[in-house]
Order: structure tokens, then sequence, then C-alpha cells
């Protein structure tokens, strides 16, 4: 596989504080990676290197074989950048708002509602972005930075203020944008989302990337032991769950059991710590 981006001992420095902190990542052509992290980590600090909207005080940062700093306008066209905060122009509508994006990238009008229906907003097209409530904007900024249909997606937190329901749809839309070989990056502080979704997940903290693995793996390296739930609320916690399993059932006792191994979640707090962070 070709790599898509390629971060080699990025610094990033704001005074004393080493938001990032020598990272050196790889993400393969067709991958979708999620970075995970507490508040501070460097995530948003790390992405925004990459898409070049800062310069790194050290190390290099390579996107679709093309150097990401100085501003490469040759980059422009085939990477699509949702940023942690949306930023839209002032006293448009959500459908002037999207036409204008897609125009810059030379993308018909028709194509840019099509986006509007994807994400749910042909009820909202002639709302202006100021009267939006915060997933609604949220959805739309995800639009704006789909439209033109790039090779690359960074999402910054997409799903933060998004309802259930608008989550679950957002999930199905970049399944299928990484299933006709997108690449995706996105953070987000929503394990089930990660491991749902990523082929391969990186934790970050203090600057740095702890571990990048698939999610599968970061969890058996966890070996966390296994909770078994009887129906009478009997917890049974075990190394080996396939034997107890079996001794449950030769009990007769499997009807309404639960079981839950260890997640990604256990993983990042194994990592991180359970802190409070600002």
């Amino acid at each position: 596989m070709t790599a898509a981006i390629e971060v080699t001992d990025l610094t990033m420095t704001y005074g004393d504080l080493r938001a990032v902190d020598g990272v050196t990542l790889t993400v393969e052509e067709g991958e979708f990676v999620g970075i995970l992290g507490p508040n501070g980590a460097g995530k948003t600090t790390l992405l925004e290197t990459i898409e070049g909207l800062r310069r790194p005080d050290s190390g290099t940062a390579t996107v679709l074989g093309l150097p990401a700093w100085p501003r490469n306008p040759r980059l422009l066209p085939r990477i699509g950048v949702q940023l942690q905060a949306s930023s839209f122009f002032e006293r448009l509508t959500a459908r002037e708002q999207i036409h204008t994006f897609a125009a810059l990238y030379g993308v018909a009008a028709g194509r840019a509602d099509e986006w509007l229906e994807r994400v749910g907003l042909v009820e909202k097209a002639d709302a202006r972005v100021e009267d939006l409530s915060g997933g609604q904007a949220q959805r739309l900024s995800i639009a704006c930075a789909l439209v033109h249909d790039p090779e690359l997606v960074f999402l910054d937190e997409p799903t933060a203020a998004l309802d259930p329901q608008a989550r679950r749809n957002l999930w199905d839309l970049l399944t299928d944008i990484n299933e006709s070989g997108r690449t995706v990056v996105l953070t987000t502080h929503y394990m089930d989302e990660a491991e749902i979704l990523a082929d391969r997940v990186a934790v970050m903290d203090h600057g740095r990337i702890l571990v990048h693995a698939t999610p599968a793996a970061l969890i058996r390296r966890l070996d966390a032991p296994t909770r078994i739930t009887l129906a009478d609320d009997e917890v049974i916690t075990t190394r080996e769950p396939a034997a107890e399993l079996a001794r449950l059932a030769e009990a007769g006792r499997l009807d309404g059991v639960r079981v839950q191994t260890g997640t990604l979640e256990d993983v990042f707090l194994d990592l991180t710590g359970r802190e409070y962070r600002a």
C-alpha cells in the first residue's frame, strides 16, 4: 500500500508546552485511522500541522506524496478538512454556503445539493447558517468538507454535537466514503466510534503517540478479564470465559447471560489514566 500520510519526528510547541512531541505516524492509502486522546493531548494540533495550517517547529509531514508545509495549493483540491470549530460565511443560507464551497472547487450546484440531502439538511437548506442548531451546523461543515470528493479526509471530532441518529447516519456515510477508496483520519472522544469505524487507532497523550494498532490488537494486548453477568445480576470475572460459559451451560444458567470483554475504552483508560483533564 502507498502511504497517504507520512509524519516523521513532528514537533510543535507553544512556549513551554510541547503540543506535539516528536510524533512519527504513517497512514496508508485507503485506511481509516482514528486518533484518540484526552483533552489537551495534542490531537487537533497534530491534524492542523499535517493539514498545512500550522508550521511545525521541527520534523516533516508529507500528504499524498507532497510536503504539507509550506501550505501547498496542489493539495487543496485533494483533501477535505472539517475543523473542530465550524466557521461559515455570514448571512448565507445552508444551500448558499455549500454552493459557495462547491464553486471554489468547480463542483456543480446539483452535486452540492446532493450533499445537503446526504447529511439530512434539505429541510434547512434555506435557513441561514447562524440559525442552525449546533448539530445541524456540524453536519453542514462535514458536507462542505466532502463536497469536492477529496482523496483524503480530515475530521476533527465530527460527531461531537450530533444526536444518536445523526451520529449513526454519519458513521454510515464515512464507511461508504472509506470503502470507495478514500483515506479518512478523524479524532474522536467516542471509543465505540473508533472501535467500529477505524482500521487502526492511535492513542495520544502529552503530545506523543503511545500506541498505534488495530482496535482488536490493542484490546488483546490489554488482557482484560471477561465479565459474565447472570440473569440474577450475579457477576463472574474470569480469564477463561469459554470454560466458565460451558459450566453455566451445563447448569442451565445461560438464559439472560451478558458477556463483556475488554473494550477500547479500557485500553484508553489504561494508557492515559482516569484523572480529569482541563
